[in-house]
Order: C-alpha cells, then sequence, then structure tokens
C-alpha cells in the first residue's frame, strides 16, 4: 500500500507546482523576500482586504477612533449600538494598521523597535479590541462575520513573510473543503427530486471553477481565464430552472420556488468563501440545515410530473 501523503508535500502535477494540505493539491506560489517594504505592502493589502468583504460603512479612519467610541459608548438602541460597534472596530483595526506601517517604515530607518514598545502594546490593545468588537461586524451578505480577517495583520507583522504565505495554505484547503461540502449538499438536495433532474453537472462545474479560483492569486497570469470560468459557471447554474408539468399543485410550485431559493442562496455562499479564501462555518451550518429540511418535504411530496421548465 502507497504511504499517505504528508502535508507539506510539494510536487509538480500537470506542469503545476502543488503542495499537499489535508487532502487538496494547493497551487503553491514563491513567497516575496521577507523585507520591510513587503511587509508594509502585505498590512496594507490585509487592511484592505478585510473592508473588501465585510458590511459597508465601518472603513473609519484610525484618526476618528475617538470620535467613532463616543459614539458607541453614547448610544442605547441595541441594533444602532451593533452598528456603531462595528464602526468603532474598523477605527480600532486602522488605528492598529497605521501603527504597524508607521512602525515599519521606522525599522525601514535602522530603528529597531522592541516587543515592549508603547506603540508596539498600544497596536496591540487596538487589535485586541478590535477583535472583540468584530463579533459585531457582519460579512456583506449580511449573515455571519469573518473572524480570520482580523487577526492577519498583526501575525503579518510578526512572523515571517513565507511564514505568512505558508499558513494561508491550510485556510485554502479549509475553503476547498467547504466548496465540496457545500456542492454535494445541493447535489443531494436538488438532484434527488425529478423538480431539478440534470442540474448535477452545472452543480460540478461550478465547484470546479471556483476551487480553482480560491487557489489562484489575482496576480497570477492564468485569472482572466480563471475568473472568467467562474462568473461563467456561476451563471449557467443561475440560469437553470425546475421543470414541472402544467398541473401542478401549489405545494409542488411552492417545492420548486424553494429549491430555486436554495441553489441561489448556495451560489451565493460558494461565490462569498471562494472570494474571502476562508470559511464560513455559520452560514455552511445554516445553509445545510436548510437543505435538509427542503429535502424532507421534497421526500413527503413524492416526485412530481415532468414537463417543460419552468420560469421562476
Amino acid at each position: 500500500m502507497n504511504a499517505p501523503t504528508e502535508n507539506g508535500t510539494i510536487a509538480i502535477i500537470d506542469g503545476v507546482r502543488r503542495i499537499f494540505c489535508d487532502g487538496y493539491w494547493i497551487k503553491v506560489y514563491d513567497p516575496p523576500a521577507n523585507s520591510l517594504k513587503t511587509k508594509k505592502q502585505l498590512i496594507q493589502a490585509l487592511t484592505r482586504r478585510l473592508f473588501n468583504h465585510v458590511e459597508h460603512g465601518i472603513n473609519i479612519p484610525g484618526k476618528r477612533l475617538n470620535d467613532a467610541r463616543k459614539a458607541y459608548e453614547a448610544e442605547q438602541d441595541p441594533a444602532r449600538k451593533r452598528v456603531k460597534g462595528a464602526m468603532l472596530a474598523g477605527a480600532l483595526f486602522n488605528r492598529a494598521t497605521d501603527i504597524f506601517t508607521k512602525l515599519v517604515e521606522l525599522q525601514e530607518l535602522g530603528i529597531e523597535i522592541e516587543t515592549d514598545n508603547a506603540l508596539m502594546r498600544e497596536c496591540g490593545f487596538c487589535l485586541q479590541e478590535a477583535l472583540s468588537l468584530g463579533k459585531l461586524v457582519l460579512h456583506r451578505s449580511g449573515e455571519e462575520g469573518i473572524d480570520e480577517l482580523w487577526g492577519e495583520p498583526f501575525r503579518a507583522f510578526s512572523i515571517p513573510v513565507e511564514a505568512f504565505y505558508d499558513s494561508r495554505v491550510i485556510k485554502i484547503a479549509q475553503t476547498l473543503r467547504d466548496i465540496d461540502l457545500l456542492a454535494k449538499t445541493m447535489a443531494a438536495t436538488l438532484s434527488a427530486t425529478p423538480l431539478y433532474e440534470g442540474i448535477l453537472p452545472a452543480i460540478t462545474r461550478f465547484a470546479d471553477a471556483a476551487k480553482i479560483k480560491c487557489e489562484t492569486l489575482r496576480t497570477d497570469p492564468d485569472i482572466f481565464d480563471v475568473w472568467a470560468d467562474f462568473v461563467v459557471a456561476s451563471e449557467e447554474l443561475t440560469a437553470f430552472s425546475p421543470r414541472l408539468s402544467h398541473g401542478i399543485s401549489a405545494a409542488e410550485r411552492q417545492l420548486a420556488t424553494d429549491g430555486r431559493s436554495l441553489l441561489l442562496q448556495g451560489r451565493d455562499l460558494v461565490t462569498y468563501i471562494t472570494r474571502a479564501r476562508v470559511p464560513m462555518p455559520k452560514s455552511t451550518r445554516e445553509f445545510i440545515e436548510r437543505c435538509e429540511a427542503f429535502a424532507a418535504r421534497a421526500h413527503q411530496r413524492g416526485r412530481p410530473r415532468l414537463a417543460g421548465p419552468m420560469s421562476c
């Protein structure tokens, strides 16, 4: 018997250099040089990355931290307080990354920054509070937050660049796992009923394109084909319509509508985690629960009669 492949194994597969992690062979890139300039650029990129995936309106400049805190502490309405707490988290995050950036600039001038430096402690306090308040911040979908993104600038500052990029491989593997899980759940839920007969190939193409997009950096020359393939696969999946006879019951029509809603929700969730390149466990769990409820209802309804596609 062949010995199991160990995590971290690197091999050339179909002409592409890949690294093995938790069951997946992931495209691997050479990390940039471990320089202070690289760290500064990485921290700035990670800051943009966070605000690109969270709800609108919380990208408050660090210089307005005191204003954001006063607004949060004075608010009494729970719903408004959550939003203002998210804005405070954004201001704290920006204050921390502002400090990181300036510390790197000082290091570039040859000034040694000790771990007990007052600015380092201030940065740590800001990030700790931002991480705590980050639980109030939602993904742009309005569902859950993505906790993984809040601590990345600190890790990028405190460990070598190569180690940071190595740690991203683990998150990509976890994301690929959840893409497969979501695709498997969608396929089992929808293709098991004649309402969605023939949908399996579209789900498979979409999941495959999503996994390739997830492992491909935006700077990769292949990104133009990779992104185009992903978008087209998403559009093809969206275009799929359930098939019902003309004499269907109201219950069957509702089942078809609910199935299409699941289809669109699954497409959106896969897209969210593909772009963020991190799992969204709460949203994934809740989507699977909705699929299970739909499957139970479909089983009770029996097999509806087939005909042409119904527009929903």
